[in-house]
């Protein structure tokens, strides 16, 4: 059992993350048991850990948006994947004995319960896993906005994002150019003046105001998330010199 650097994080798991090997959509069954054995580990490393999810796996709003739909009614079918998602993580922590609460930025109470700080900060103090779906509960607000308001929300110590194959932040796309340069480590204003694929402003401009660091991580390299909560150097650190 590895000693924990942080306390409570939020781990950010986009919708590609869940689909694994598959080539079209849809939920990998194997990448979701590993997601949740590693989501085990950390709690029982004594860390508060919660989850963002986002639902690229099953719709995506602004693709919808780019074929014809309207733009908020496609960012509503895009919270709608989210929860799937989330429910999905949901019963694969429960099946391994990890008591885990859904809470919804929209209200759809048959199914989970709507995002309500004080009651998370509770859910977490009582040792439970908390999975964040549907966004911010606002259309033209991405899954990253909601991961960095939900980190800050609760106090997390660092915003883990789990990218699905790539390792950290780079100059440049590397499956399209392999001589673009890794970043070890990046500032909030390096990360916002070079336009790179980290997050969106948004997000890397809430993270920066309430200096909150982000770790960028390839998913898929072995016991990523428990490595990134004992500071593992495994990706890219954005934030100041000290995180």
């Amino acid at each position: 059992m590895q000693t924990a650097k942080y306390k409570r994080v939020l781990l950010k798991l986009s919708g590609e993350a869940f689909q694994g090997e598959r080539k079209d959509y849809g939920i990998d069954a194997a990448v979701l048991s590993t997601i949740a054995v590693q989501i085990k580990n950390v709690r029982e490393m004594g860390v508060d850990i919660s989850v963002v999810v986002g639902g690229g796996n099953i719709f995506r709003g602004t693709t919808g948006a780019k074929s014809g739909m309207d733009r908020v009614t496609a960012d509503q079918a895009g919270m709608l994947a989210t929860i799937i998602n989330g429910l999905v993580l949901q019963d694969a922590l429960e099946r391994i004995g990890i008591v885990t609460r859904t809470m919804s930025a929209i209200d759809v109470q048959k199914v989970c319960e709507p995002y309500i700080r004080r009651r998370a900060l509770r859910h977490m103090e009582k040792g439970r896993v908390c999975i964040f779906v549907a966004g911010t509960g606002n259309p033209y607000m991405t899954t990253d906005t909601a991961a960095a308001l939900r980190a800050i929300e609760i106090d997390a110590d660092v915003l883990l994002m789990a990218k699905n194959r790539v390792d950290g932040v780079y100059s440049a796309d590397p499956n399209k150019y392999p001589d673009a340069r890794k970043f070890e480590h990046l500032s909030f204003i390096d990360a916002l003046n070079m336009r790179l694929a980290v997050m969106d402003a948004t997000a890397i401009s809430l993270c920066l105001e309430n200096k909150l660091p982000i770790i960028v991580f390839n998913l898929q390299a072995a016991n990523s998330i428990e490595r990134a909560v004992a500071g593992e150097h495994i990706g890219t650190v954005v934030g100041s010199r000290n995180d």
